[in-house]
């Protein structure tokens, strides 16, 4: 994730340059001439959105100036591999297209060195999810062309293999699946294996993090009363901002989404004033990271199965949090989703932004207030101006699926059981 404070003076301009890059509104053509995404092949998902954030003024509820932070523009990439790679890959394919875009920001040369410059910008976030952690570009391209393909040969031959015992059915699939990939027609490349030092490196910290949540418990342990002190008097006092979104701005929204079975969320705020509240959000983000990475990576995040990638971004020194995400269905399924199923994970997060619907006791309340919570998520999101997605039309659940087939295929022996629940895929 690169970002940089945009000229006042230049907004206008670089918003209808984006616009160009579209095949629709907010939705890239993966050809565009300024950064054709589909030349990049391990790229999952891309945007580039414009930080223009309309709450500023509601840190004026605690007795505060607003917030004056610039307008920036921030482009953000979902890749296989290494970061680093990706940005000179990128770099490599789209140097013209990215110096225009970036001439809009502060402090942009035409002659600077382009890679550096945006490696100078990046944002780590705090936290990211991955819905299957090693599941590349190129495999869910293959898998979807084998689930196609073997449909299309059910169907085409449900008459002579209607009846049949399973062993026979998937013997047929298979003997297909060879002779399409000794025609050419079919690849399936072996897996990437994760590199030795990064699963040493996810070892080490799977390790580590239990171990330092050991070390400090009797700390916490004994700061808990004062927490909980701290925490009820702020959660008594702090102002809920969540009216109902104006309906110009709502549909400026609504345009750019549900253009596909899968959809991007955007969303920016301020962290509520003082040092307890980042250092909640500090610590909680920190905890998620642990699950997201170790725990949730095999197609879902606690219980909602349908995000493809997230991440949380502090900004401008721990005062803002960006989110977003890459996600199945609309805006107001994904946010029932959460609701219904882990809204008190919701409240231990965003409960530290400002204007948050209240919570009791951190995890309660909050995020349960519906349409406070609807309102308050729409009043912070913000446009996604250019958003790519390199798998059109495939939920994470059909990418599920198309794993699961091919690992019926290339198995080299399977029970009958497992054969007769495996052809349930079809």
């Amino acid at each position: 994730m690169v970002v940089a404070p945009l000229d006042a003076d230049r907004v206008g301009d670089l918003r209808k340059l984006l616009a160009s890059m579209n095949r629709h509104p907010g939705v890239a053509d993966p050809q565009n001439a300024l950064i054709p995404f589909g030349q990049l092949d391990r790229l999952h998902f891309a945007r580039l959105v414009i930080f223009d954030d309309q709450t500023l003024s509601d840190i004026s509820a605690y007795g505060m100036p607003a917030q004056d932070f610039p307008r920036s523009l921030a482009f953000l990439g979902d890749c296989d591999g290494p970061a680093d790679e990706f940005l000179a890959n990128l770099v490599q394919r789209a140097d013209r297209g990215l110096r225009q875009i970036f001439s809009h920001c502060q402090g942009f040369s035409t002659s600077c060195d382009l890679l550096r410059w945006m490696r100078e910008r990046e944002h780590p976030p705090a936290t990211s999810y991955v819905n299957w952690v090693g599941r590349t570009v190129r495999q869910i391209r293959e898998e979807n062309t084998l689930w196609t393909g073997l449909q299309t040969y059910l169907d085409r031959n449900s008459a002579v293999l209607t009846g049949k015992p399973p062993t026979q059915i998937r013997k047929a699939l298979k003997e297909f699946v060879n002779a399409e990939q000794q025609a050419g027609r079919l690849t399936l490349t072996p897996l990437e294996s994760t590199p030795l030092l990064w699963r040493l490196a996810n070892l080490v910290h799977c390790i580590t993090v239990p171990l330092l949540l050991l070390f400090l418990a009797p700390l916490l342990l004994l700061y808990l009363p004062v927490f909980i002190f701290q925490l009820r008097r702020r959660e008594r006092r702090d102002p809920e901002i969540a009216p109902r979104m104006d309906a110009n701005e709502a549909q400026k929204l609504a345009v750019l989404e549900d253009h596909d079975v899968s959809n991007q969320f955007s969303a920016i705020g301020i962290l509520k004033p003082g040092l307890f509240r980042r250092w909640i959000l500090t610590f909680f983000l920190w905890v998620v990271n642990y699950t997201t990475r170790h725990i949730f990576n095999r197609g879902r995040l606690a219980r909602v199965a349908t995000i493809h990638f997230a991440r949380w971004v502090f900004l401008d020194k721990k005062k803002r949090l960006f989110f977003a995400s890459n996600y199945d269905g609309s805006l107001e399924s994904y946010m029932d989703d959460f609701i219904n199923k882990v809204a008190w994970g919701l409240n231990l997060v965003f409960s530290n932004g400002v204007g948050y619907p209240r919570t009791n006791w951190l995890i309660s309340g909050g995020a349960k207030d519906e349409q406070k919570f609807k309102y308050y998520i729409r009043r912070h999101e913000l446009p996604t101006e250019v958003w790519y997605n390199a798998h059109p039309g495939l939920t994470a659940f059909d990418l599920e699926r198309n794993t699961r087939i091919r690992q019926g295929i290339e198995q080299p022996a399977m029970t009958e059981v497992s054969i007769r629940e495996w052809l349930k895929l079809f």
